[in-house]
């Protein structure tokens, strides 16, 4: 195994800081990347539904 204990694999010879930072930078995006796209979906699905609705109203039907 390259590391030698849990320890070393964090520090990373030293380049850990950076890693760990750019792994959490990504997470951080992609977690708001998915969050916009469920609230946008939510969205437009809210907006299909009131087109419905309003094209339900003035036709009649239900």
């Amino acid at each position: 195994m390259y590391f030698d204990s849990l320890g070393d694999f964090l520090a990373m010879d030293g380049h850990g800081p950076y890693v760990w930072f750019c792994y959490g930078v990504t997470a951080v995006v992609l977690g708001g990347l998915l969050w916009e796209a469920r609230r946008r979906r939510q969205s437009a699905e809210q907006a299909v539904r009131t087109v419905v609705r309003r094209k339900q109203a003035s036709t009649g039907k239900e």
